[in-house]
């Protein structure tokens, strides 16, 4: 309810804002989900996290890759629901 008093209040600026990062989230879920079908094991996951985060921290120094910052964290938090999946079972 309050997002659509701040949609209404800011026109539809702010929600052409908002669904122009979705590629950000959808692209690593992709990524992480045709690589689900590789059967990796948890240490190589981990990894994928561990790179994942590292880019985030370096991308954000960047001038001009800070703008993509979302990639690198959205696979770093798609691997890491996927190792807890993993380690449930």
């Amino acid at each position: 309810m309050i997002l659509i008093i701040i949609i209404g209040a800011r026109e539809l600026t702010m929600l052409s804002k908002a669904l122009g990062s979705a590629w950000g989230v959808l692209l690593p879920g992709v990524i992480i989900g045709g690589l689900m079908f590789a059967d990796l094991s948890v240490d190589i996951w981990k990894l994928i996290i561990v790179s994942g985060l590292l880019m985030t921290s370096a991308m954000i120094w960047h001038k001009q890759l800070r703008h993509f910052v979302l990639l690198p964290s959205c696979v770093a938090l798609v691997s890491g629901m996927l190792v807890i999946l993993m380690s449930l079972k």
